[in-house]
């Protein structure tokens, strides 16, 4: 599995890299390290994630890669979890994290948002012989007290508390992967959006995304930015306005997202063969 375009040059730090101060903006800091250090979320599968040859792959990791390549610099990808973005931004160890961020509104009192460059649709990932029961919010109601394991993301936790008051919220960890030990987390569904839980799907063939009708829910996805900076953020939002017109977000979407590739790119890529190596 391999990025849609060629890659500007890269380092991928897996542990704690801090960036030296340079006194200056963040523009021009950028320029002077002749580098843009995005931080990014390991396994964050399909956004940022490692392929099987250990590469840093994904569609925001595309996505920064043209971002980089059209500012004329290198890039330097720095992990992060999500309990420390918000410090590590107001630090200075990194210029922005793009690696499927949620737009929430806690997040949005202590980090400056991009605008959005995509929407994730709240799903309920099922066994395959309860799709049904899943198919509208009025439908999962009415099963009553239902336990639904969902990643510790208190947007999600509080939207499901105020939609399916009678149900059991098993908050877990972010790692989505034991998500998918029944034995572990008894529940009924597992809530996700159905960006993230169709490429999970692939790797547990044995569940189903379901969106509830009539009306999705949509979680916007967003760049987090430092507050102090303005210029930086007004520049990404200029930059996202661009991909969309040239179709350069709609292509990532396709590739990354939907699994499809020009003919030119050879075969559909697979978790469950590129990931995993379940097969040739």
């Amino acid at each position: 599995m391999h990025l849609l375009h060629d890659p500007v040059a890269a380092t991928v730090s897996r542990k704690w890299s801090p960036a030296p101060p340079t006194g200056l903006p963040p523009l021009e800091t950028i320029a002077s390290r002749k580098q843009l250090r995005v931080g990014y979320l390991p396994d964050s599968l399909p956004f940022a994630f490692f392929n099987e040859r250990g590469d840093l792959v994904g569609f925001d990791v595309e996505l920064a890669h043209r971002l980089a390549g059209e500012m004329g610099v290198g890039l330097a990808f720095v992990p992060l979890d999500r309990e420390q973005f918000t410090q590590a931004l107001a630090d200075g160890y990194c210029d922005l994290v793009m690696s499927g961020v949620a737009v929430t509104t806690n997040r949005a009192l202590e980090v400056r948002f991009s605008d959005s460059y995509l929407d994730e649709t709240v799903a309920f990932i099922v066994p395959d012989g309860q799709r049904e029961r899943y198919d509208s919010w009025d439908a999962i109601r009415e099963r009553g007290s239902l336990t639904l394991a969902v990643p510790d993301v208190p947007y999600y936790v509080n939207k499901l508390h105020e939609l399916l008051p009678h149900a059991l919220v098993q908050v877990h960890t972010t790692d989505i992967a034991p998500l998918f030990d029944r034995t572990r987390t008894h529940a009924d569904a597992i809530v996700l959006p159905a960006e993230r839980g169709s490429a999970w799907t692939l790797m547990h063939p044995e569940y189903s995304v379901v969106v509830p009708g009539p009306e999705p829910i949509k979680v916007p996805l967003a760049y987090p930015i430092a507050k102090r900076d303005e210029r930086l953020a007004a520049f990404v939002n200029t930059w996202i306005a661009l991909k969309r017109k040239d179709g350069t977000i709609d292509a990532a979407y396709r590739y990354w997202i939907l699994g499809k590739s020009d003919a030119t790119q050879g075969p559909r890529w697979s978790i469950i063969r590129d990931v995993l190596h379940w097969v040739e």
